[in-house]
C-alpha cells in the first residue's frame, strides 16, 4: 500500500478502493479479450450505475492487497462485478461490487447489440 493512499491513521482511505476495484475490473476484463480503449474507440462506453463496499478490517500502509474479483452474470447490458480484497496474511478487509451498462459513446443510449 502507498503512503499517499492511507490516511493520518495508517489505513488505507475508503476512496482508494474505487480505483483499486477500477484495475481490477479493467484487467479482468483484459484477460477475457475485452479491451477498454478499444471499446471506447469503437463508441461504446460502460459508465458506473452503482458501487457498493463494505468494510471488515482495515488495510494497513504497506500491506499486500490482493483483489479477487468475479463477473456475477453474463454481460449484457449491464455487467455486475464482485470484489474480494485480502491482505499478505489471507485476511479478508473488505467486499464489494459494482454495476456498470453499455452506451453508445455518441448518444448514451443503451447498447444492446
Amino acid at each position: 500500500m502507498r503512503y499517499a493512499e492511507c490516511d493520518r491513521m495508517g489505513f488505507v482511505h475508503h476512496s482508494a478502493y474505487v480505483l483499486y476495484f477500477e484495475e481490477a475490473r479493467t484487467e479482468a476484463m483484459r484477460s477475457m479479450g475485452l479491451n477498454y480503449k478499444e471499446m471506447e474507440d469503437a463508441g461504446i462506453i460502460m459508465p458506473v450505475r452503482a458501487f457498493n463496499i463494505e468494510f471488515k478490517k482495515a488495510g494497513r500502509y504497506d500491506d499486500l492487497l490482493k483483489i479477487v474479483i468475479k463477473i456475477t452474470e453474463r454481460p449484457a447490458v449491464r455487467c455486475y462485478f464482485e470484489y474480494h480484497t485480502y491482505n499478505q496474511e489471507g485476511e479478508h478487509l473488505n467486499s464489494g461490487f459494482t454495476e456498470l451498462f453499455f452506451v453508445k459513446k455518441d448518444n448514451l443510449r443503451l447498447n444492446t447489440s
